[in-house]
């Protein structure tokens, strides 16, 4: 809307606008006509179509999601085409897309050695890496950085932080209300424990300041990547810089307490030692060198992102199916009621042996996640010619699996479309059939962190409420995650 109110201000707006469109479109042709040369020379394609010129397929794709069914783009080509793979042309870029467990299988143990992960242009321009390197690099550095903080034994301890947030924002949020948007709270609580977590940031103040503009720059990420006030895109980039900025003040002032505390050889404040932030800026490479302060802004602002967006999406679509389905509801009160049975006098908070009895709970979560997935699918880039399935895909070109080539289909999942959470029980699914966090050396790091958060919210909602969905038919729109058009708004009944 503000686009075009912009372009009915004056002609020589209007005509910037069509410039700007049609540079954009120019440097996406100049930049992908080599690769799609190699489609006219190489006759051992996959089968498929790509769609315009410059725009491919792209709209299709994105509005199969808008449309709440982002399945329909690939299910619709898998029948037209193939079942396990199709040429396309998606943002820009030409693009193989894999389907099924077996391209699972291959595209996920093939990563550094036949592909490489790969973000549209518009990542990298919302986030400019400080370093010279690619986003590609720096995920790499990322999962080296990662794991030892985010395996079990580290996030034993956050079990206990993670339930007095749960605490506080249902005290604060819910508690009281007839109805709530479920959505908006879902991310409040989400953002709020990766703050903490992260962080050490505590103040609902100072969250809530850093809230508003991730939400920007969470809707800006895979969008068409216009830079002209108004457009989405370009408020992801004013958000990435605002964002960017705060998180330079407290890396500064981190820097300054743990220096004050390796002086004084006293343990810094508030457990500070404790968050990603710390272990960041004490941790040096195979140099001895630390992260410079631009380098750790740009790793938290990614995992602030990751940490926060995927969750509150399962969260909320775990609400929306417990109200559908009151016996699965009454089957997760059952057990959550009976863990908080069995603590003890003055045992007021979670702990790690609790989550792990949480076996129904978690199995619940996982058929959501299989039905609604958070992440869609993600992109690679072949890093030479290979053949895949009888056909060849070329050097450069993008490679694309996504979670409904396998989550919906029935060769994967017995009535795929009905809710079932004993799916899980035992070994639970075949592998690489149930992908909602990826697979292969590029698994999603947060998994485990995903999951406490995931338990302890469904442990405190239960306990207190049960609850109605007010608007049952509500339309669900994915862009690039699944929400529920108007926020899941539902009537809550205290228990």
């Amino acid at each position: 809307m503000e686009v075009f109110f912009l372009c009915s201000l004056s002609p020589l707006l209007l005509i910037t606008f069509f410039i700007i469109i049609c540079v954009s479109l120019a440097t996406i042709f100049n930049r992908n006509n080599k690769l799609y040369k190699s489609n006219n020379s190489n006759n051992n394609l996959p089968p498929g179509k790509m769609g315009l010129p410059y725009i491919g397929e792209s709209l299709e794709f994105l509005n199969s999601g808008r449309k709440g069914f982002p399945e329909k783009f690939i299910y619709d080509r898998m029948a037209k085409y193939s079942s396990q793979v199709f040429k396309t042309s998606i943002l820009g870029e030409p693009t193989v897309v894999v389907c099924g467990a077996a391209a699972n299988k291959f595209l996920f143990s093939s990563e550094n050695k036949l592909v490489q992960a790969w973000w549209p242009d518009s990542v990298n321009k919302i986030f400019p890496s400080s370093t010279q390197t690619s986003s590609k690099e720096e995920a790499k550095k990322m999962r080296k950085l990662l794991p030892n903080f985010l395996k079990p034994e580290a996030l034993m301890r956050y079990v206990g932080m993670m339930d007095s947030i749960a605490q506080k924002h249902f005290e604060s949020g819910w508690e009281g209300k007839q109805q709530v948007a479920v959505f908006a709270l879902a991310k409040r609580f989400t953002f709020s424990v990766a703050c903490k977590v992260f962080l050490s940031i505590e103040d609902s103040q100072h969250v809530a300041k850093l809230a508003v503009p991730f939400d920007a720059l969470a809707s800006g990420i895979i969008s068409v990547p216009i830079d002209l006030p108004g457009t989405p895109f370009n408020r992801a980039i004013k958000a990435s810089k605002f964002i960017r900025k705060e998180l330079i003040a407290i890396i500064k002032q981190r820097k300054t307490e743990l220096a004050a505390a390796a002086a004084s050889s006293t343990t810094p404040a508030h457990h500070h030692h404790q968050d990603i932030l710390s272990h960041m800026l004490l941790a040096t490479d195979e140099n001895g060198q630390h992260m410079s302060e631009l380098d750790v802004a740009d790793k938290i602002l990614g995992l602030l992102i990751g940490g926060h967006d995927t969750a509150s999406a399962a969260i909320t679509f775990i609400v929306k199916y417990l109200a559908e389905l009151p016996h699965i509801y009454n089957q997760v009160l059952n057990e959550q009621m009976e863990i908080a049975k069995r603590k003890g006098e003055g045992e007021k908070l979670l702990n790690w042996e609790d989550i792990q009895k949480m076996k129904y709970s978690w199995n619940v979560a996982c058929e959501v996640m299989r039905l609604a997935p958070p992440l869609q699918g993600s992109f690679r880039e072949a890093l030479n010619d290979f053949v895949f399935s009888g056909f060849t895909i070329p050097k450069g070109w993008k490679l694309y699996w996504s979670v409904n080539s396998t989550h919906r289909n029935p060769e994967c999942f017995v009535e795929p479309e009905k809710f079932d959470p004993t799916r899980f029980q035992g070994r639970g699914p075949a592998p690489y059939t149930y992908v909602p966090f990826g697979g292969g050396p590029r698994m999603c790091p947060g998994k485990e962190y995903a999951r406490l958060e995931i338990l302890v919210f469904i442990h405190n909602i239960v306990r207190r409420f049960s609850w109605l969905q007010i608007l049952p038919h509500e339309k669900i729109i994915v862009d690039p995650l699944p929400m529920p058009a108007h926020g899941l708004p539902v009537r809550l009944f205290p228990r």
